[in-house]
């Protein structure tokens, strides 16, 4: 071993211990960096565009989800995340050195970000004006009063409700702390999943349908049902494309999860004297300093048992949720458009109203109880952006200007005046809910988050040989990699075509 080689820490603590059930329920209380990451994910994707992929397409597209998750919440999360967590250094640092203008990368993904910012938020805080206006609308007319005020001008109210939303979300965001944040995407992951669960159980789908449609990679649906949005018969693989994208959050939620690792100190980033480690990688590489001894490298790798467990309870509550949300809307959205009960959903804005179907279908009592949790669900989307907006900016704009002094304090507050100043026009002009959605998958969650796979792998390939990934999982990056390109080119291709046509 090389004299300036730094001694990999001995695990402790949970990792040092014996597996055991007990191990278990300790490593399932680290879960929290893939807890905020599947949680923003868990937004307008979950919450709208698949269940309306399964209206029309019944369980066909299940492999879709599963697919996305896989590609998106197992391999970019866990290999950019591993970077980190083997080099103690931040991915901006490295990435910054890409031959070409310094830097170039890692501004690309900061403007396919928040170029993206203004339809992510509209997309989300439009359906939830539309549906804080319905709930208010039906408390009214139940006590008897105001709801003519509310009708009298709905578009208004509607859009300023959108607008409130998206304000309360940013100034709560601004001075939240991490730590908090944490705790309260953890809860609203439990809650997802328990009633997501519950709510799948109670519509009674057709479990071996799902089973084929999750497995069944590549195959398409064989008819296009008369309900099926305009949108959808006239772009079908942009469909597809947005509907892959917004299964997983956007580009920079990958980015931040690697900020996350080295908040939690796990991997190398627990050494004593990480805070020299990142000054000799910033000087050098992580060649100079890891240590080439098998002994240590095995060390390391028990190291990164907390991230391994952390990424892989995060994918599952992706899944579960997104599954969930699709297979309730086979399940009774569409038999009931297919008999005629329904004349159509999702028309307008109203996407997230037009769920109530599939819960007052069990029970009436339970479309309040959707209404709580959806609102929750998006809540927790739009509070935790501000967050990983301000991170993953200042960390690049610290790499790329290293001379220079950021505040973050200061970076929260121009974050937040730039989302409200493109988010809110947004709110209120008439753009359709599917341009919105098309222009964040191709910007943010098809080619920015393909940047960010094809960043991962040229990370991984900066590591010692003793430190790289397996080569079965540099693989599954490649071919993730090759996936998310390919999703790309349908998104962009589709989107110009849909702007063209208009």
């Amino acid at each position: 071993m090389a004299q300036d080689s730094v001694t990999i820490p001995q695990p402790t603590g949970v990792l040092a211990e014996r597996w055991s059930l007990g191990k278990l329920l300790r490593l399932g209380a680290l879960f929290g960096p893939a807890a905020i990451l599947a949680s923003v994910s868990i937004g307008a994707g979950e919450t709208i565009v698949v269940v309306q992929a399964g209206s029309w397409a019944g369980y066909q597209l299940l492999w879709l989800v599963l697919l996305s998750v896989l590609t998106k919440g197992v391999c970019v999360t866990y290999l950019l995340g591993r970077y980190t967590a083997v080099s103690g250094e931040a991915i901006g640092q490295r990435l910054v050195r890409l031959p070409g203008p310094r830097g170039w990368v890692l501004l690309a993904i900061i403007a396919l970000e928040l170029g993206a910012a203004g339809p992510l938020w509209a997309a989300l805080a439009r359906p939830s004006g539309e549906l804080i206006h319905h709930v208010l609308v039906q408390i009214a007319t139940a006590n008897g009063s105001g709801a003519e005020t509310l009708l009298t001008h709905a578009a208004v109210w509607k859009a300023l409700f959108g607008t409130a939303f998206i304000l309360a979300a940013l100034l709560l965001g601004i001075g939240q702390s991490f730590a908090v944040l944490e705790k309260q995407q953890v809860l609203i992951c439990a809650v997802l999943v328990l009633g997501t669960i519950a709510g799948t159980l109670m519509v009674r789908p057709d479990f071996a349908a799902a089973l084929v449609g999750s497995l069944s990679f590549g195959r398409l649906p064989t008819d296009v049902p008369p309900w099926t949005p305009a949108a959808v018969r006239d772009h079908w693989l942009l469909t597809l494309a947005t509907t892959f994208g917004y299964v997983g959050g956007s580009v920079m939620t990958y980015i931040a999860y690697a900020n996350f690792v080295g908040v939690h100190r796990w991997g190398l980033c627990c050494h004593p004297d990480v805070d020299a480690i990142r000054r000799r990688a910033a000087a050098g590489s992580p060649r100079d300093y890891l240590p080439n001894d098998p002994a240590q490298a095995a060390r390391l790798r028990r190291l990164l048992l907390p991230l391994r467990c952390d990424v892989g309870m995060g994918a599952l509550v992706l899944w579960i949720v997104s599954a969930s949300f699709m297979i309730a809307g086979a399940a009774v959205l569409r038999p009931q458009l297919a008999s005629g009960e329904l004349d159509s959903v999702f028309n307008g804005w109203s996407l997230l109203t037009d769920q109530g179907y599939i819960w007052r279908s069990i029970h009436p009592s339970l479309v309040w109880v959707y209404y709580v949790c959806i609102v929750a669900a998006l809540w927790g989307t739009v509070q935790a952006y501000p967050e990983i907006y301000t991170r993953v900016t200042h960390d690049f704009c610290t790499a790329i200007w290293p001379t220079r002094k950021f505040s973050l304090h200061r970076f929260r507050f121009v974050i937040a005046a730039y989302v409200f100043l493109v988010a809110t026009p947004l709110v209120w002009i008439d753009a359709t809910f599917s341009t919105m959605t098309a222009i964040v998958a191709f910007l943010a969650t098809n080619a920015g988050v393909a940047l960010a796979m094809i960043a991962a792998l040229y990370l991984d390939r900066q590591l010692p040989p003793l430190y790289r990934s397996r080569w079965w999982l540099f693989a599954a990056g490649m071919f993730s990699a090759a996936i998310l390109t390919t999703a790309s080119c349908l998104s962009g291709w589709g989107l110009f075509q849909q702007i063209a046509s208009r």
